[in-house]
């Protein structure tokens, strides 16, 4: 897939879309980690569109893959103007209509406080892979042991062959942020009991960046309009490490928010929670 341009703010982003257009049918819009980018989903958004029957919106944050250059260091509120600011221009912009955001990690942190402060017209549900909600010492010493690996490894190379010359900008800036002492009092759960649609949050129970904490408070404060599963055998990428599991999951979700679209026939079997 082609990525092309969009400016929002006068900040050029980087994005891909995949299946369906706004006015044929829900799009799911994917907001990346704190190392993604549209290239680093592979074929995700693809398989996502076929097991849904929805059009797939992917973007790379400013920063990342071929978007614009940011500047260094990023502000320690950064997500919060991602998900109030950034993401509301995105999808004024690309003319999106009825929308179901699925965000995995920092992605899904922002699309908790999109949904909780700065929800657009058509927003249907909501799906985290992996969110933070506030920050644990497993978050901590997991992102202090990848800047030694930055360090001291080749992994700036093979961050490169995503992001090119935002390699630094990618790194630095989602690094830099988590490992401020500043951010180590950021929580987002605020928002949470502020978000009028259906949440479905999944999590890894092998999941080395966060504990079940943080989807224990997303259920706590959201209510009984959250679901949550914790995936067996699963880390920090539910779309990597349980890829059926995960589409089955958000297959099921949308089919429930936006039951016109979705058709689960492609996905191999029924083991997995709908």
């Amino acid at each position: 897939m082609t990525s092309k341009l969009v400016e929002i703010d006068g900040v050029r982003l980087e994005y891909a879309w995949y299946g369906p257009t706004p006015g044929e049918a829900t799009t799911l819009i994917l907001l990346h980690e704190g190392l993604g980018c549209v290239a680093m989903w592979r074929d995700f958004p693809e398989k996502l569109s076929a097991a849904t029957g929805c059009g797939v919106l992917v973007y790379s944050r400013q920063g990342y893959g071929a978007s614009d250059a940011c500047d260094l260091p990023r502000p320690v509120s950064f997500m919060h103007h991602e998900g109030q600011s950034v993401l509301p221009g995105l999808i004024k912009a690309l003319g999106v209509q009825e929308h179901v955001l699925v965000g995995h990690s920092d992605g899904g942190s922002i699309v908790l406080i999109n949904a909780g402060s700065a929800a657009t017209e058509g927003l249907k549900g909501v799906v985290t892979l992996a969110a933070h909600v506030f920050v644990e010492d497993i978050s901590v010493s997991s992102i202090a042991a990848i800047k030694t690996v930055f360090e001291t490894t080749g992994m700036p190379d093979k961050l490169a062959r995503y992001h090119g010359d935002n390699t630094v900008c990618a790194f630095w800036g989602w690094n830099g942020v988590w490992l401020d002492p500043e951010f180590r009092d950021w929580n987002i759960e605020e928002f949470l009991s502020e978000i009028e649609v259906p949440v479905l949050a999944l999590q890894g129970v092998n999941d080395e960046y966060g504990t079940p904490d943080q989807i224990d408070s997303i259920k706590r404060n959201i209510g009984i309009s959250a679901r949550t599963i914790m995936l067996d055998d699963c880390g920090h990428s539910p779309q990597k490490d349980q890829p059926d599991a995960t589409l089955r999951a958000i297959a099921g979700f949308v089919n429930r928010v936006s039951p016109a679209v979705s058709s689960t026939k492609s996905l191999p079997d029924n083991r997995f929670p709908s």
